[in-house]
């Protein structure tokens, strides 16, 4: 049985290929678009949970850290 889930992707640019990293689970995959490299990301996940699926899935754990704020308008300008 299948089920749909929901990832969230980081999207960078590295020359003329952008990168799509899953923020949830280790696994990215490239493009020469933002559109293709989700696509590719898409494709990459749904191989990720093929039978057989990996025996330890990852645990995922939200934090907070303190920042100065004048990075962080360096970061908010990205």
């Amino acid at each position: 049985m299948k089920t749909q889930k929901t990832f969230t992707a980081s999207i960078s640019r590295e020359d003329k290929w952008f990168i799509a990293q899953c923020l949830e689970v280790d696994v990215a995959s490239q493009g020469k678009s933002e559109d293709e490299a989700v696509d590719n990301l898409r494709e990459a996940l749904e191989l990720y949970f093929e039978p057989p699926r990996p025996t330890v899935m990852p645990k995922l754990r939200k934090f907070e850290v303190n920042i100065n704020s004048d990075e962080t308008a360096s970061l908010s300008s990205d």
